[in-house]
Order: C-alpha cells, then structure tokens, then sequence
C-alpha cells in the first residue's frame, strides 16, 4: 500500500495507471469512492473509469484532487502523462516488432563499425536505432523520405545492377550527418568555379597534401566535399546535391581505388553543382568495365562527363597528343601529363577509355586510393 503522507515524493521504477495510485490513496485515508466523486463535483462513473485506466486525469481533474487530497496537480498530471507514455511506447514497439524483417536490408553491421549507430541490444531496438539514423519517427515516414529524395535524383541510365535502395539512402545519410559538421561558407557560384579549376592543380600531389586543401577550398566556396567507402550493395561512385539553397554536398566512395576514377568522378559531380540547378541528386552509379566513364542516357550526365574531361585534359591538347598515335611507352605518357600539370595516371585512364590503348598498359600509372572510414581519412 502507498503512505498517503509520502505520495508526493514517491517516484516508481515501473509504469502503473495512476487510477490505481488514486485507489490505494482513498483507501489509505478511509475515503469511499463515492464521498471523492461528490467532493470533486464528478460522477462516480467518472472516478470509476479514473480508476480503471478508462478516462484520463486532465489537469482540470488533476487540480481538483489537489484540493481535495493534498497532492500536487503536477504529481497527478505526471503521472498520467508517464502512464499514457509507457502505453505509447508499448504500440510503438509493436510497430517496430513488425518491421524487424525491413532492417535486414540495412548495412547495419557497417555503421555500428564505423560507430555511426551503437550495437543493437536486439531485434526491436535495431529498428529503433535506424529511425534514430535516419531522423525519421516510423517505416512510413523513411519511406516517405526517401521516395521524396529518389524523385529529386537523376539517373544516369537504367539501373542494371542490383543495387539495394537501403544501401544507397544509408550511404547518402551518412554524408548528410558529415556535412552536417563541415562549416561552409554560403554557396558562391564564382567562387567554387574558380575552386574547382584551383583543385584540378591538386592531382599530382600525393593524398596527405592534397585532400585537405581539396576540402578548404569546396568548403570556403559553399560546398562540403565528403569521403564515404562504398557500403555493400550501394555501387555508388559519388554524389552531387544541395543541402539547402546555400549548401551543397559532394560525396565520393573511391568505389574504382584509383586516381583517374576519383577525379573524374569529382569533376563531373562538380559540374553538376555548377550547371544543373539546386532541385537534383546526381548519384554516379554503374561503370563499363575498366571505364572512367558511365553508361549514360541522360543529357546532363554527358554533359557532366564532356565538361569533367576537358577539365581534366583540355580538347585541344588531348587531340594533338592523339596525333601521336604511339602510346606503348610511359615516357610518352608522363611528358604528356607533365605538359598539362597533371597526374599521369588520368591520362592513361582516358587513354583507356577511348580506346587508344588496352586496359592493361601502363596501369602502375594510375595511383591507387582508398577510403577508411576514420571521419573521412583517405589512405593510399
């Protein structure tokens, strides 16, 4: 039984109606049901169904029980709020009983390695935890969420591999949560303009030098540049899109590992940035075997390839060196690369694309990257 004298500090380590306190206290003090009904000015119904968890305690009801009983309308009204919550969150987790089988499409082994999310402690609580991920209260509203961001994306062509949509809106979150603590300036078309043709000098300095100073000048000129490793099934190579109208984002996963995949994915997610509007994902997904360059359908995605290769090697350069016609040997290449300030490994990959030379030359050229995933640390 509850001591009538020390309800208004009593706090309990479980959830029970607060009819029931409210019935132990009447007994406490030999106060027949009927007697409190008519002292309150309510029916007995309506103290009865008080008591039996059918009506709530409304903080009108709960002032005048505070009258006539002496305990706090605040002790009443929290009471029926934390009963009333512990109700709601024994539906919720009914919910989330029934989604179990939705978050085995997430990567959710990767992001409790990379300590984006906490282990889960079971079943339920991993559902829990993505909502938490995702920033969204049920599977309805992630639903909502992503089909609302997949209207805004662009493909590049039809999509032919079986990439998983849980994959691809867990990698795009993860940049968002990133870019959430990059500082950026507000967005300066001019600015990142001469940013990017600034970061295109960057490509013969080795990582160490050249991501930091990458990211500075994105970041100065509006635009957060982020590095998340490819998640199983997500076969993304990078991502254009705008935050809000005064930020954007650009993500890259160094899916391919090497040199001449990185920049050109940069360049052509950079042009995306400059030319094709603040209403657009831009997700550079599948590639032709060995090929810098997409599969594409779509008249912004050539123009993003077109416009990302002349930055990289200028037309009127690459047609003179084609003239050449000779590509077996690497002194050929690397003066070439030299001459126009650029890795050597870019060239070959374009070299390779086009044609001009097999997929298997001079590929100790071509740097390799990758991403560890230690808040964007990119490792040779």
């Amino acid at each position: 039984m509850i001591d009538s004298n020390n309800i208004q500090s009593f706090v309990p380590d479980y959830v029970i109606p607060p009819g029931e306190i409210l019935e132990e206290t009447l007994e406490s003090r030999g106060i027949s049901k009927t007697n409190f009904a008519m002292r309150c000015g309510l029916s007995l119904k309506h103290i009865s169904q008080i008591i039996n968890a059918e009506a709530r305690i409304l903080p009108e009801t709960a002032l005048l029980f505070e009258n006539v009983l002496g305990v706090s309308a605040e002790l009443w009204n929290n009471l029926e709020a934390n009963y009333r919550l512990w109700l709601a969150s024994l539906e919720e987790r009914e919910k989330m009983r029934k989604q179990v089988e939705w978050t085995k499409m997430f990567p959710v082994t990767q992001l409790v390695k990379w300590g984006l999310m906490e282990k889960p402690e079971n079943p339920v609580d991993k559902v829990k935890k993505l909502h938490e991920f995702f920033g969204v209260g049920s599977l309805d509203a992630w639903k909502a969420q992503f089909n609302s961001t997949l209207n805004s994306y662009q493909p590049h062509h039809a999509r032919k591999f079986s990439s998983s949509d849980e994959s691809i809106a867990t990698w795009l979150r993860i940049g968002e949560k990133i870019a959430d603590d990059i500082e950026c300036g507000p967005y300066d078309r001019a600015l990142f303009n001469k940013a990017v043709r600034e970061i295109r000098e960057l490509t013969v300095l080795s990582h160490d030098e050249f991501i930091p100073l990458m990211k500075d000048k994105c970041a100065n000129s509006g635009v957060a540049l982020v590095f998340v490793p490819e998640l199983p099934k997500s076969r993304l190579s990078g991502a254009a899109r705008w935050l809000t109208s005064n930020k954007a984002l650009i993500m890259l996963s160094l899916r391919y590992k090497r040199n001449d995949h990185f920049w050109f994915t940069f360049f052509h997610e950079a042009c995306h940035i400059l030319k094709h509007g603040k209403k657009l994902l831009c997700i550079s997904e599948r590639y032709e075997k060995g090929s810098i360059q997409p599969v594409i359908d779509n008249p912004n995605e050539i123009e993003a390839n077109k416009w990302a290769g002349s930055i990289l090697i200028p037309d009127a350069h690459y047609k003179k060196f084609l003239k050449k016609l000779d590509f077996r040997e690497e002194a050929v290449i690397i003066a070439f690369a030299e001459e126009i300030n650029i890795a050597p490994g870019i060239v070959v990959g374009r070299l390779q694309h086009d044609g001009m030379i097999p997929y298997s030359w001079h590929n100790d050229l071509r740097d390799k990257y990758e991403i560890r995933f230690q808040r964007e640390r990119l490792a040779p």
